[in-house]
């Protein structure tokens, strides 16, 4: 296994670093203390905290004492990095139930057994009982405005237009930074890490804590994570692509990886897996020579839903995929299929439609997968319209018995628009 320091650079998980000189030789020992933070915003982290997540189980697989804090003081001023306007502020019951299922998640992560192990850690355990004189005093005279204003995240809320930076967010920097001193004093900390957007507020701890303590302490960002075609990376057309099964099903959390352009394929498997090198680059050699096979984003998806969701859900996704799209859709069971089918595009037809004999070609248009009546007809006579994974003629009427499980009807238009009928009423 190659050196840590060189591991993340290898893997493009490297962008600024306070002291590059010094910085590699602590990350590649061992017993180094290192924080990353993650504010409460909902009640579930998505796929845009992943390379966090991960990093900090790199570090730990590494001989490192990995601290996940959860902001639960933070949280309730709201972080103005990367945000072109102010965020709206949490009410305390629901940023309290989003520390605890964000904590959850971040637990399934790391190990937190021994003496060693991973520390969850949330800093309204001392921001929520801060006296605000004394936080003056003792932080706030160490920092200038002249240079807080001077940050990325301050100036471009600033000079917008229309935007304002309230003197609450303008704070967020200070509450940081003392986060730094405070996981020091209680745990040795002395790295930080985080995405690029972060940089201004880990340096300001950095400096707070030579201040304060005076020890040397370090700062690591990782570039943000984007896709080649310029487009967001973690949404999807429902929004974000969370951890939570609840939010976004293992089959779609499969499926959006899946689904990861042959140009992003190699940089995903690099940052976010824990595959090993040797691994990635014989993925990216298959990639580059038979891009057909998908051989890269099949272990992709696999590792991550692995990951978040654990094998046997994994197992569950990978059947499903393998039917779906199908003539075997039909062996599906209907826990399983209801996985599969739980972000789909959906229509809700009455089953008294049904037991009449609905035209396909009405369906088609009814469900958007026919832009007209015409349109339905010739995508019918081409042979492109599949029910249940198996190709419909021209003349085709859906009836009751085509639900599956007496519940959905499955339409699809081509190799991969899909829609599903949801059948209504008792039978």
């Amino acid at each position: 296994m190659p050196p840590l320091f060189e591991d993340l650079r290898w893997r493009g998980l490297v962008h600024q670093a306070t002291d590059p000189e010094a910085l590699p030789a602590l990350v590649d020992g061992s017993g180094l203390v290192l924080y990353i933070g993650f504010d409460p915003t909902a009640d579930s982290l998505h796929v845009g905290h992943l390379q966090q997540l991960v990093l900090l189980r790199r570090f730990q697989e590494a001989g490192h004492r990995p601290i996940a804090l959860v902001g639960g003081g933070t949280g309730m001023i709201g972080d103005p990095s990367g945000k072109s306007e102010e965020r709206n502020l949490l009410e305390a019951e629901q940023l309290q139930a989003n520390r605890q299922a964000i904590a959850a998640q971040i637990g399934r992560f790391l190990d937190t057994g021994g003496p060693a192990g991973a520390i969850l850690a949330d800093n309204a355990d001392w921001l929520g009982g801060a006296r605000l004189l004394d936080f003056l005093r003792d932080v706030g005279k160490h920092f200038s405005v002249n240079a807080m204003i001077r940050k990325d995240s301050v100036r471009a809320r600033l000079e917008g237009r229309e935007q304002f930076l309230s003197f609450t967010e303008f704070s967020y920097m200070l509450l940081q930074a003392w986060d730094f001193v405070e996981l020091y004093d209680r745990y040795g900390c002395r790295l930080q890490l985080g995405g690029s957007d972060q940089w201004g507020n880990i340096t300001e701890g950095v400096d707070l804590l030579r201040r304060l303590r005076g020890v040397a302490a370090y700062g690591l960002t990782s570039p943000l994570v984007s896709k080649a075609d310029g487009t967001k990376f973690g949404k999807t057309e429902g929004g974000n692509v969370w951890l939570d099964p609840a939010r976004t099903s293992p089959y779609t959390f499969y499926q959006f990886w899946l689904r990861t352009a042959d140009a992003d394929a190699g940089p995903y498997l690099r940052r976010f897996t824990l595959l090993p090198r040797g691994t990635v680059e014989e993925l990216e050699a298959s990639l580059a020579a038979n891009p057909e096979r998908r051989d890269a984003q099949r272990a992709l998806a696999r590792e991550m839903t692995a990951l978040v969701h654990g094998s046997a859900e994994t197992e569950r996704a990978e059947a499903a995929a393998a039917v779906l799209f199908t003539d075997r859709i039909a062996d599906l069971g209907a826990a399983a299929l209801e996985g599969a089918l739980r972000d789909a595009p959906t229509t809700s037809v009455p089953r008294s439609a049904l037991e009449a004999g609905l035209p396909l070609a009405k369906a088609l248009v009814d469900t958007g997968l026919a832009g007209s009546n015409r349109d339905a007809r010739q995508l019918l006579s081409q042979g492109s319209v599949y029910v249940n994974g198996e190709r419909a003629g021209p003349d085709r009427t859906i009836v009751a018995g085509d639900a599956l499980h007496g519940r959905w009807v499955v339409l699809r238009r081509g190799k991969a628009n899909q829609h599903v009928l949801e059948v209504t009423g008792r039978a």
